[in-house]
């Protein structure tokens, strides 16, 4: 809104939020690993518990800066190295309890009041855990910290995305384990892993059987890889959703003047609202992207594609909601109207009822940026008074 005595704008709905109300404002999360996401100081932990001797650092500053650098090369490759160690300190049943719930915690009290987290059963089985019991360990570990949360002032909402890794052959295993607990706290399913030489149509299997049981998946897909990746993904696999899909923009010429225009599939992702799940400081770290301000989210935006924000791997970028909504703010001049918007795309993206989904739009989201929005007419009384 413009005062018509100064000629100013003074609606916050036309300014960059501040830091402060990026943390406070609603925020939906689909795209966050749960091997991805834990305290250095909680790794240390865990690895003298369990005689873990393999880590490169012991004090936690040390080690949560190791994790970032070892990340930060460009490599997609290189960047996934960096899982072995979380993994290794999630192999028992009070770890992965205490990782998801601390998960929890960390995200609500950043402002995230719904999140999706995914993780591979198969990589926490090597001290003697079965499926089920992994999976039972990590859905006890996001009640307790949902729990933990609302008795902090937070409130959060935690789903779990079962992951096969595409270089294995145990996705149809996975997929059978998704829908055995899709009642019981796991929202859908997901396959990850290194792109290149493993293309999601060696999972057809799984995914036929999610189809057939009506239930939801995303594909890693468009990161490291091109668009024959998101191509298949979506025409022969049927994904619900894009992990990532940044490579979508090499379907979209921007000419001189300014003019875009939409190769077939682009048009195709953008017609049919298929959401992308972005991850701006992660797609950096892999060379998915060369800056925050050349990231295709930018023109995504501006195109009206299902765009969403997320975090990937919050321990390996250094990185929260927050502070990508941040990065993104400076970089595009974002207010919270396009921070609502990215969230609302979220909240309708999420693999949770309908009607779940519209309450969270609709009780929780909408209100929360409304309430910020409204703040400067409460510091212009505060001043004019």
């Amino acid at each position: 809104m413009t005062s018509q005595l100064t000629g100013q704008t003074t609606s916050q709905a036309e300014r960059p939020p501040s830091p402060d109300q990026i943390r406070r404002a609603p925020k939906v999360l689909l795209h966050d690993h749960l091997d991805g996401g834990l305290r250095p100081a909680t790794i240390a932990d865990l690895a003298r518990e369990t005689g873990y001797d393999a880590l490169p650092e012991r004090e936690p500053e040390r080690l949560g800066r190791w994790f970032r650098e070892a990340a930060d090369s460009g490599s997609l490759e290189r960047y996934l190295e960096t899982f072995a160690h979380t993994c290794a300190v999630m192999q028992t049943r009070d770890a992965l309890v205490r990782v998801a719930a601390e998960c929890a915690e960390d995200l609500a009290a950043d402002g995230v009041v719904y999140a999706e987290v995914r993780y591979a059963p198969e990589q926490h089985l090597e001290r003697g855990l079965t499926l089920e019991e992994v999976v039972e360990a990590v859905n006890e570990g996001f009640r307790e910290g949902e729990r933990r949360a609302q008795a902090a002032g937070h409130r959060i909402r935690v789903g779990a995305l079962l992951t096969a890794m595409r270089h294995a052959a145990r996705a149809l295993e996975i997929a059978e384990l998704a829908n055995a607990y899709r009642d019981s706290g796991v929202v859908g399913f997901d396959i990850a892993g290194a792109e290149a030489g493993y293309p999601p149509t060696r999972h057809l299997d799984a995914f036929e059987y999610l189809k057939r049981e009506n239930n939801h998946f995303t594909i890693h897909a468009g990161e490291a890889f091109g668009l024959p990746s998101i191509w298949q993904a979506l025409q022969w696999c049927g994904a619900d959703r894009l992990g990532h899909g940044v490579r979508i923009i090499d379907d979209i010429e921007v000419a001189q003047d300014g003019s875009v225009s939409l190769g077939r599939l682009a048009a195709y992702v953008r017609d049919k609202r298929i959401p992308l799940e972005m991850c701006p400081s992660s797609n950096l770290q892999t060379g998915a992207a060369p800056s925050i301000g050349e990231h295709p989210i930018g023109l995504l935006r501006r195109l009206h594609f299902r765009t969403t924000v997320n975090t990937d791997n919050r321990l390996m970028s250094g990185t929260s909601m927050s502070g990508e909504f941040e990065l993104l703010v400076d970089a595009f001049g974002y207010t919270l109207d396009d921070m609502q918007w990215f969230t609302v795309n979220a909240m309708k993206s999420a693999f949770i009822p309908f009607d779940e989904r519209l309450a969270m739009i609709n009780d929780v989201i909408k209100p929360g940026y409304a309430e910020l929005k409204s703040e400067w007419l409460f510091r212009q009384t505060a001043v004019t008074s």
